[in-house]
């Protein structure tokens, strides 16, 4: 029996090493080992508890928290249970290096003990930690676009004024300033909306960085609409300038009008903005009245000013000259007779050629007066009502004159009056 087992053993050897071959061809032949691809795998930092509690923050540098390709080996059929979903990246910050690196770690969530190999194209995530930082802005709101035609952008207001923002400290140190912005292109009427808040560095460039954490991400903001009006500004003087002096009647201003702005209501029924004389009151003046006047005190309620580069400070003058007197002399037939009563005639006795008169007013306006347009008038009603005449006698009389000039701002002194000699018609 022992030599038939012996006999031919290096037969029985090959047969043995054949048959193994055979079962091992067979079985991959049946369930060969596969590559399996997955791409843009994330990767799950844990206990970055450890950082934050410490009063700092962390930044993942790269993207290396995503692998680009994780490729994974195994027999077919293992391969075609898995997924995506199935792969698991994880980083414990328990095993931050020097570096501030993390080791991924990669598996799958089943059939990981049958898996001939498992890797990523990177084996680190890189961190950047540094201190905390909480900075308070103010939160500014501005409006982008122009308003349809007639109209401009009042009051701008929030609903907070204030934003808290919490990031890497050189990363908040770079922050200058928070702001809304509202598009308002061809709105008549007020805006209501919530808008994003942006953060800007000294150079006016957006900063977006996952690493800073806002309190609040929008904010309400309205925009008040205004409609525009030009409208005449009235100015007035009032009082009596001192003794020998005049008022010229001239207001010199620096402007005459202004556009305003407000709710249509408002300014529907405003066409002037009317400054009270006693603004420009120039009683007992000797001089012309220089004065600032601030339109802001005289615009109704809910009207602002609308001009960008003017904040509503007027220069106003008003003119005041010292009283002029002037000789001049007006022939007897510039000399009317008025109300002689029937039975007699009135006439006018003159040493001279003429009689002379005083005129008094401004200079300017004097050197206006045409003398020859003076016209002087004599009533003889008057005269009787002076000399207390119920009946007219004949006889010599000084009577008043009176005088109509085309410029009323001169006057006429006339203390002498005219001889007249009054007698009985035949």
């Amino acid at each position: 029996m022992k030599n038939k087992l012996l006999r031919n053993w290096g037969l029985k050897l090959c047969s043995f090493l054949i048959a193994a071959v055979l079962w091992l061809i067979v079985t991959n032949i049946n369930d060969p080992v596969g590559t399996f691809r997955v791409y843009n795998v994330p990767v799950v930092l844990q206990n970055t508890d450890l950082i934050t509690n410490s009063g700092q923050v962390y930044e993942v540098l790269d993207h290396t928290d995503v692998i680009d390709v994780v490729t994974i080996q195994a027999k077919r059929s293992i391969i075609d249970s898995l997924d995506e979903s199935n792969i698991i990246a994880v980083a414990d910050v328990n095993e931050l290096t020097n570096l501030n690196t993390v080791a991924i770690k990669l598996s799958t969530n089943k059939y990981n003990d049958k898996l001939e190999s498992i890797r990523g194209n990177i084996d680190n995530v890189k961190l950047n930690i540094e201190a905390e930082k909480t900075k308070t802005l103010p939160l500014r709101a501005v409006t982008i676009g122009t308003v349809k035609e007639g109209y401009m952008v009042g009051d701008i207001s929030t609903e907070q004024n204030l934003i808290e923002i919490t990031g890497p400290e050189s990363v908040i140190s770079q922050v200058k300033r928070a702001t809304v912005t509202v598009n308002v292109s061809g709105f008549t009427n007020n805006i209501g909306t919530d808008s994003p808040i942006r953060l800007y560095d000294e150079n006016d460039k957006i900063i977006d960085v996952d690493s800073i954490v806002k309190n609040i991400n929008k904010v309400r903001v309205t925009v008040e609409i205004l409609e525009l009006k030009t409208v005449d500004i009235n100015w007035k003087s009032t009082g009596i300038p001192g003794r020998g002096y005049m008022a010229t009647g001239e207001i010199q201003a620096g402007r005459n009008s202004v556009t305003i702005a407000g709710r249509s209501k408002a300014i529907a029924n405003i066409n002037s903005i009317d400054i009270p004389e006693a603004v420009l009151d120039i009683t007992g003046a000797a001089e012309s009245l220089e004065t600032i006047v601030d339109l802001t005190d005289y615009l109704p309620d809910g009207v602002i000013l609308a001009e960008e580069d003017f904040k509503g400070r007027v220069n106003v003058t008003v003119v005041v000259e010292p009283v002029v007197e002037r000789v001049a002399s007006i022939s007897p037939d510039r000399i009317q007779i008025v109300n002689v009563p029937e039975g007699f005639n009135v006439e006018i006795d003159m040493e001279d050629d003429a009689h002379d008169i005083t005129l008094v007013g401004l200079e300017s306006d004097l050197n206006e007066l045409d003398l020859s347009t003076i016209q002087a008038t004599v009533d003889i009603a008057a005269l009787m009502e002076k000399e207390g005449l119920i009946s007219m006698s004949a006889g010599h009389y000084t009577a008043d004159l009176t005088y109509s000039l085309e410029n009323n701002a001169v006057t006429v002194r006339d203390t002498s009056g005219i001889s007249l000699i009054i007698t009985e018609a035949e």
